[in-house]
């Protein structure tokens, strides 16, 4: 068995960046396999909206946490970390190399930081908190969640309602921000060392539009179709993020077909926005443009665990 002597590499950024491509060129260089760091990539239903990778790529190396579960069950930050971390031990039981792939920002602080103490519900306040969401609307719910917790505010979707109730909910009943505590956390069983792809916002936003039409040519909305075939609760959370939401309000007739595809675009790169923000807070993330050739970006990459 491999004991783990150098820290696991992972490499993280926005949406569209290049991280599935790069990750299985290192994964083959190192003989590796790779952990998909993605909340809706493991739902086998959730395809070219999740922009999964092809069933050539999966074949190339092993891949975990893709096409593992159906829609409608359950999964969350905290589950992905315990599975990926057993699943870090098994791979280098196999004497392989784990390399963690993905841009789910809370699932992976959850793997690589660990997360808070669980903070239990309560379901007056909540229940008060969602009358004022009812009276007042999700925009000035998030104002209010942007001055008493900026940081929070700053990792959301103001659309993801249940999040911004959350984290509300968080301060009604401590008084202090969901933000502070992350910072009394399990100390993971491994080290990483994790490398941030970027780009220059220009490039990014053309790649993220360029994909939501390859997407829209793949049969996005025949995925998207067949979901909403299925008869399944659209609340859940998978089918309310981006790629998913957008079509479905398409086909209830909340917009036209070019509406869709603007707010599909529009969203992908507020989204692209947020990561961004939410990868900054992290000093000690290496940075790597991915405009660097891929031969380059390898060699660096093999390297990074071993200074």
């Amino acid at each position: 068995m491999r004991a783990q002597t150098m820290p696991i590499r992972a490499i993280v950024g926005p949406t569209a960046v290049g991280k599935t491509a790069l990750g299985i060129k290192l994964a083959q260089v190192l003989d590796g396999e790779i952990i998909s760091a993605d909340s809706r990539q493991i739902y086998k239903e959730l395809s070219i909206g999740s922009a999964k990778p092809s069933a050539q790529e999966l074949a190339v190396v092993p891949h975990h946490f893709i096409n593992e579960l159906r829609l409608g069950e359950h999964y969350s930050a905290g589950l992905f970390s315990e599975q990926a971390t057993a699943r870090i031990g098994q791979i280098l039981g196999r004497n392989r190399v784990p390399i963690i792939v993905g841009g789910s920002t809370l699932y992976l602080h959850a793997l690589i930081h660990g997360l808070s103490p669980l903070i239990p519900s309560d379901k007056g306040v909540r229940t008060s908190i969602e009358k004022r969401l009812a009276d007042v609307g999700k925009e000035a719910l998030y104002e209010e969640l942007r001055r008493i917790d900026p940081d929070s505010a700053d990792t959301m979707d103001p659309t993801k309602t249940s999040r911004v109730v959350r984290a509300l909910e968080v301060f009604e009943l401590t008084g202090a921000p969901l933000s502070r505590f992350h910072d009394v956390q399990k100390t993971p069983p491994y080290s990483f060392c994790v490398t941030v792809l970027t780009l220059e916002r220009s490039s990014l936003y053309r790649r993220i539009e360029q994909r939501v039409d390859a997407m829209i040519a793949a049969g996005l909305m025949d995925e998207v179709q067949r979901i909403r075939d299925m008869q399944l609760d659209l609340k859940l959370p998978a089918l309310k993020s981006i790629g998913y939401k957008e079509p479905l309000a398409y086909l209830d007739g909340l917009h036209t077909w070019p509406e869709m595809i603007e707010i599909l675009k529009r969203n992908s790169r507020r989204y692209a926005k947020r990561q961004i923000t939410w990868f900054r807070r992290y000093d000690a993330y290496r940075r790597m443009s991915a405009d660097t050739p891929d031969d380059a970006l390898i060699k660096t990459l093999c390297h990074l665990s071993e200074e």
